[in-house]
């Protein structure tokens, strides 16, 4: 075999490990929705205290990315890449194993955790193996199309676990990928040196409390209420602690995250981008599961499986179509396109009847809004990791990383809101229009994330640079 062959070889193996990261993180956040009832009866959770089986794992991911980020920058990316696996192996243990509800939430904490480490340390690692190259934006697709496949696999098997096992296993499946992971990683992914530097801890500190108590508030204001004191309370927290970090980064010689970096050309736009597609896309495909089951009458089998066109034409376009419409037209007008088409998608959805028909009122507007997702996410995540300096990669993949699951946190609290102040009763007339009004929520997010998109990014954009595209090279050297 060639070197070229092996290098090739290795840099396959190597994608395929940084996508069954995306892969796994996603699949964790969805996985565990069908078993909460049986969760519920084992373990003791009030109906309150259900949702943090969920949020638990949010909050920490979202809080705890920037660190992630840096830590993968001052340590190398691939330490960051084994540690975040077995942290998250560890959570998964806990949480399956746990006797109490405290326990439980513990460990989904924990999984967060692991999460926040691999996400950013996976994407370095990406541009470490395909920066420069002509195979970096179909790299990018890989990686971008392996979040829905999770997020559909995590219903899908969640389903099948609970149903013909039992609950504990949907947990419990995370630790052979991750065990398999770690023991492939040192001959797949290659040792990338830490960089100079400190770990700036209060800012650490600071960030992941400021952006906890923030999504803290959020996801609990639609049983709070938006202007109930624990939501205010949180809120404020939340903006004197963020306000308080970048004081501190202002002022560190090596902080968690460099303020000049908003300067990058196309970061801000990017990042803005991923922020409002999380808040139109996650609270769509919520919803929708939930219209399926609840007013269309699909079982958890069922309604994982009615989800797979709209996840098989996502890999298409993100995988063999996206990449070549960007390479010709540019990274903006994918951005912006892919916006309009999910907010078209997002307003036929809102039209769902109480009497209907998944091949009429679901099938149709979903894959619409599936290839505006695809169109868009791939193009805006590569424009925001390129934007940053070679030895910023870990914290611009942190960043962006925490845009998409703030804005999905965030979307899916404000719409759930949303939803349940349209909703008159628990049949399927009085549940419809409050979907409905979520639907229709999330369309007006996607249609602020077309404005964002031809306000913020500046000319064509070419999004990752290639050894293709070297307009996109200057832009990722800031010229």
């Amino acid at each position: 075999m060639s070197p070229t062959s092996r290098s090739g070889g290795r840099r396959g193996l190597g994608l395929a490990l940084i996508a069954a990261a995306q892969f796994v993180v996603i699949m964790d956040t969805s996985i565990i929705g069908v078993a909460l009832p049986d969760m519920q009866a084992a373990l003791g959770f009030s109906p309150e205290s259900l949702s943090w089986v969920f949020n638990a794992y949010v909050v920490a991911f979202g809080g705890l990315l920037l660190l992630g980020g840096r830590l993968a920058d001052v340590l190398g990316a691939r330490r960051v890449f084994i540690a975040g696996w077995a942290i998250l192996a560890l959570g998964s243990i806990v949480a399956g194993a746990a006797p109490d509800a405290v326990t439980e939430i513990v460990g989904r904490a924990v999984q967060g955790g692991g999460a926040a480490l691999i996400a950013p340390a996976a994407l370095s690692l990406l541009m470490v193996l395909f920066g420069g190259t002509a195979e970096l934006p179909r790299a990018f697709a890989v990686y971008g199309a392996a979040a829905p496949i999770g997020g559909t696999a995590g219903v899908f098997l969640g389903g099948v676990l609970t149903e013909y096992a039992s609950w504990p296993w949907v947990l419990y499946v995370t630790v052979p990928i991750a065990v398999l992971v770690i023991v492939l990683t040192p001959a797949a992914l290659p040792a990338v040196p830490g960089g100079r530097g400190s770990v700036d801890l209060g800012g650490a500190i600071t960030a992941t409390l400021g952006l906890a108590a923030i999504v803290y508030a959020v996801v609990r204001a639609p049983e709070a209420g938006w202007g109930g004191p624990e939501t205010v309370i949180g809120l404020v927290v939340g903006a004197v602690l963020l306000a308080l970090f970048f004081v501190i980064q202002a002022r560190r010689r090596t902080p968690l995250l460099r303020l000049g970096l908003f300067r990058a050309p196309q970061l801000g736009g990017a990042n803005l981008a991923q922020l409002l597609l999380g808040a139109a896309w996650v609270p769509m495909w919520f919803f929708l599961n939930l219209y399926l089951q609840q007013v269309l009458g699909a079982g958890a089998f069922a309604s994982g499986a009615a989800l797979l066109p709209m996840t098989a034409l996502i890999v298409v376009v993100m995988v063999a179509l996206a990449p070549r419409l960007q390479a010709r037209f540019g990274a903006k007008p994918l951005i912006a396109w892919g916006f309009v088409l999910l907010a078209a998608g997002l307003g036929w959805l809102a039209l769902v009847r109480p009497d209907g028909a998944y091949a009429v009122d679901v099938l149709p507007a979903s894959l619409v809004a599936a290839f505006g997702m695809a169109l868009a996410f791939v193009p805006s995540l590569g424009t925001a990791i390129s934007a940053a300096r070679p030895e910023e990669a870990g914290v611009a993949s942190g960043l962006v990383n925490t845009s998409y699951q703030i804005g999905s946190a965030v979307g899916l609290a404000i719409l759930t809101a949303v939803g349940a102040a349209a909703t008159s009763g628990t049949d399927a007339a009085g549940l419809t229009p409050g979907y409905a009004a979520a639907f229709l929520g999330a369309a007006i997010v996607a249609a602020v994330g077309f404005l964002a998109a031809v306000l913020f990014l500046r000319g064509r954009g070419r999004g990752p640079a290639s050894a293709e595209q070297p307009e996109a090279a200057e832009l990722s050297s800031g010229a």
